[in-house]
C-alpha cells in the first residue's frame, strides 16, 4: 500500500515532485529504495537535483490564433539552452496549450495533459532531465478578444495587447498597423497602466509623498510645492500611462490623440483595454559565474 508519507519520504529524499514519486512506489510495490532506483533511471532524480539552480535565460513566447493571444514566459539556466530546438519546441507546445485549453494559472498548467497521458510537469521534468538544465514555465497571460503580439529581441521581450473595437474594424490594414504600434509602445515605453484611472490611489499617494520631500528638500517655499507636485504628477502619469505616453514614432502626439485619429479615420471606437509585458529574467536573480573558476572546476 502506498501511503502518504511513504511518499513524502520519497519527494523528501530525491527532491522530485509527488506524482513522479507515487508513480515510482507504486511500481516497485512501495519498496522506497527500488523507487529511487526507477526515479534514476528514469532521469528524474537527477533533474530533481537541477530544480535549484537559477533559471534567468529561456525564451519569452508571443502567438495568436483567432481571437485568442497567449505570452508566456519559459525559463532556463543559459542563453545556448535557449536556442536549442528541443527547448523552443517545448515552449511552442506550451504556448498552443494554454491557448487551447485556458489553464488558470501555472499551477494548473503544470497538471494538465500535455503528450498522451503525460502532463505539462512531466515533460517539463523529461526535458530538464534530457537537456541537463534546470527550467520553469514562469508564467502566461492569455487574453480573448481582438489582440495583437509582438517579440522583441528573438525572445528577449514578449507583449499582449487587447482592445476593444468592432469586428470589421480589427480586420482592417489600418487598424492592425495600429495594433502592432501599440504592441511596440508597451515593449518600448514600459507602462504600467493603460489610463490614469486605471492607477492604483496607493501608489499615487506614495508618489505624491516621495514628490512632496524632494520639493522640500530643494528648498522651494511650502506655498509652491502642492502646485509642484501636481505638475511632477502629471509628468509621472505621462511615463506609466499608455495613453498619457508620447507615441513612440512620433513624440509631438500622444497615444490618447492617435487613438482619436485612428477612431476617425476608420470610423469606429477604439479602447486599449490592457496589456501584459514580459521581459526574460526581469525580477530574477542573475547567475554570475567566475570564468576561470569553471574552468578550474571542470579540470577537477
Amino acid at each position: 500500500m502506498i501511503t502518504a508519507e511513504s511518499v513524502k519520504e520519497l519527494r523528501e529524499r530525491t527532491g522530485c515532485g509527488m506524482m513522479d514519486c507515487k508513480k515510482a512506489l507504486t511500481e516497485a510495490n512501495g519498496d522506497t529504495d527500488k523507487a529511487i532506483e526507477i526515479l534514476r533511471e528514469k532521469g528524474l532524480a537527477t533533474a530533481s537535483k537541477k530544480s535549484g539552480r537559477i533559471a534567468s535565460e529561456g525564451i519569452v513566447n508571443v502567438a495568436v490564433d483567432g481571437s485568442v493571444g497567449v505570452v508566456v514566459e519559459v525559463n532556463a539556466e543559459t542563453d545556448f539552452v535557449a536556442k536549442n530546438d528541443d527547448f523552443k519546441a517545448f515552449v511552442t507546445d506550451v504556448t498552443k496549450h494554454i491557448i487551447a485549453n485556458d489553464p488558470a494559472d501555472v499551477e494548473q498548467l503544470l497538471t494538465q495533459k500535455l503528450a498522451g497521458d503525460a502532463t505539462v510537469s512531466d515533460v517539463l521534468t523529461e526535458k530538464i532531465a534530457k537537456i541537463g538544465e534546470n527550467m520553469n514555465i514562469r508564467r502566461f497571460a492569455r487574453f480573448d478578444g481582438v489582440v495583437e503580439g509582438y517579440i522583441h529581441g528573438g525572445g528577449r521581450i514578449g507583449v499582449l495587447v487587447q482592445f476593444d473595437t468592432d469586428a470589421q474594424t480589427a480586420e482592417k490594414p489600418e487598424f492592425k498597423e495600429f495594433a502592432k504600434d501599440m504592441a511596440m509602445q508597451v515593449a518600448a515605453a514600459i507602462p504600467q497602466y493603460v489610463n490614469i484611472a486605471d492607477v492604483d490611489a496607493a501608489v499615487v499617494e506614495k508618489e505624491k509623498e516621495i514628490l512632496t520631500a524632494q520639493a522640500l528638500n530643494e528648498g522651494k517655499p511650502e506655498a509652491i510645492v502642492g502646485k509642484m507636485v501636481e505638475g511632477r504628477i502629471a509628468k509621472f502619469y505621462k511615463e506609466i500611462c499608455i495613453v498619457e505616453q508620447p507615441f513612440i514614432k512620433d513624440p509631438d502626439k500622444t497615444v490618447k490623440a492617435l487613438v482619436k485619429e485612428k477612431e476617425a479615420q476608420l470610423g469606429a471606437s477604439i479602447k486599449i483595454v490592457r496589456f501584459a509585458r514580459f521581459e526574460k529574467g526581469e525580477g530574477l536573480a542573475k547567475k554570475e559565474d567566475n570564468f576561470a573558476d569553471e574552468v578550474a572546476s571542470m579540470v577537477k
